[in-house]
């Protein structure tokens, strides 16, 4: 997959030094596809030819005007931002070429900070522009171009889909992502399938945050100069260092310490980074995914997460729905879990009925997918039968806290259904004997899933249908 970021950022002007200058400038600052031409008759032969992300173009060159070539430009590449630079320090040729549609508009000498900046900028806005449309285009095709980035995630849900569509528009950016999602969910699967779409020629490099300390965080993932510490006999390169040109992935990011999510700030606006024991920065270009199961929205208002650092995290932000928001998963999700298990005990997969798929949907989830992938790997090591026994499922989920989805399905069928039939609204009695009525039909008799269904005990079950069949 092409990586928007990889496209040359084009200089133009007629005076070498300063395009040695900004090229190296620009390079110092993580941008290595830098391309220069002093000659502004080449330019548009060029953009026929190659496509390039920014130009920053100086107005006053021979040959062809900067002015002309703006014009140029903006009518036949539109989709390139413009960065206008000359030493005229005039308000009416800055107005004049903002209208015209110039990015931005630096007056020379330029300050280093300023250009690049600016170039940043640029590039972040083509970026967003070019997710926009990629996006709602995905979102029409209804598809995703790369299904097997997403090989390691079981999945029949359009919510699932639709994310999977937003992780391919966003994959070539190098701003960073972040995920939510419950624990369990998979967060970590979709972080690498990012990395996998993104293009990068780097490693992925995962690590989870929580309970690191500022001096643990510090040299896990900045590493130290030799004697920065005790102990420190030999210099180490941190995981930074490790994801060079790919992608970091920090878990459990809601957990950090108010001194490392400053650290990380920097990191995230500078590129920049310092060893423990250094006094020099060193630039890093590798792409910042985190994932949290907190809301660090109400982390924010609460002082317990930087409000500045979440604004800088969620440029990108994908949410992975739980479990019980895509009951459609449970039963693919039970057949692999139960083959891939088998296989790796050399057993032959077991089978199972219906009943024991209406009985995990009926279940909450709370772990979702792993507490899932436990159930039912514990279920196929303990079974001798051929069949997977729903005793151990049951003794499992215990009391079996009813999904907020089944129940509310379950509701609106009974109460459609009572309503159509009476022509008015149903009674409390009448709605209570038709939900068990209906959850005994779902569960093909089984009390404890019609129970799991219902939200109640078997007990309480028993003792309902013991008193509507004494009415009869």
């Amino acid at each position: 997959m092409m990586n928007e970021n990889a496209l040359p950022i084009l200089l133009v002007d007629d005076e070498q030094h300063i395009l040695l200058s900004s090229k190296s400038l620009l390079r110092l600052a993580g941008m290595h596809e830098v391309r220069t031409i002093d000659d502004s008759r080449q330019v548009l032969p060029l953009l026929q030819a190659e496509n390039v992300s920014v130009i920053v173009l100086d107005l006053l060159m021979p040959y062809v005007s900067g002015r002309e070539l703006l014009n140029n430009i903006r009518r036949d590449y539109p989709q390139i931002p413009v960065i206008v630079m000359t030493a005229s320090d005039e308000v009416e040729i800055a107005v004049e070429c903002m209208k015209v549609g110039a990015f931005d508009y630096l007056v020379k000498p330029v300050e280093n900070s300023r250009l690049i900046s600016s170039v940043k900028r640029a590039l972040e806005i083509r970026d967003l522009k070019n997710q926009v449309t990629q996006l709602r285009e995905q979102l029409l095709s209804n598809r995703i171009k790369h299904p097997a980035a997403f090989s390691s995630i079981i999945t029949a849900s359009p919510k699932m889909l639709s994310m999977f569509q937003y992780c391919e528009v966003i994959a070539p950016s190098q701003l960073p992502v972040i995920i939510t999602g419950e624990t369990g969910v998979g967060k970590e699967l979709v972080a690498r399938a990012i990395h996998e779409l993104s293009g990068v020629r780097g490693k992925f490099v995962p690590v989870n945050v929580a309970g690191l300390d500022d001096n643990m965080f510090s040299d896990t993932l900045f590493g130290h100069r030799k004697g920065a510490f005790t102990g420190a006999d030999q210099a180490r390169s941190g995981l930074i260092a490790k994801a060079a040109g790919g992608t970091l992935f920090l878990d459990e990011i809601g957990d950090l310490t108010e001194i490392s999510q400053m650290k990380l700030l920097r990191l995230l606006q500078e590129q920049e980074y310092y060893p423990v024991g250094e006094d020099s920065a060193l630039t890093s270009d590798a792409r910042i995914i985190v994932a949290t199961n907190k809301d660090l929205r109400e982390q924010t208002t609460k002082g317990k997460f930087r409000n500045d650092l979440y604004f800088r995290l969620c440029t990108h932000q994908v949410h992975i729905p739980p479990l019980r928001e895509r009951l459609e998963d449970i039963p693919l999700l039970l057949e692999y879990f139960s083959e891939q298990t088998a296989r790796a005990l050399k057993k032959k997969k077991p089978t199972y009925n219906n009943e024991l798929v209406t009985l995990l949907k009926a279940y909450d989830f709370p772990g979702n997918v792993r507490e899932l992938k436990a159930m039912v790997s514990d279920a196929v090591v303990r079974h001798r039968s051929g069949l997977l026994p729903q005793e151990r499922f049951r003794e499992v989920i215990g009391n079996c806290p009813a999904s907020p989805d089944a129940g509310s399905q379950l509701a609106e069928t009974v109460v459609g259904a009572l309503q159509g039939a009476l022509q008015r609204l149903p009674k409390l009695s009448e709605v209570e004997d038709y939900l068990i009525k209906e959850a005994m039909e779902q569960s093909r008799g089984n009390q404890g899933v019609a129970a799991c269904l219902l939200g109640i005990t078997r007990q309480t079950l028993n003792k309902r249908l013991q008193k509507a069949k004494a009415k009869e």
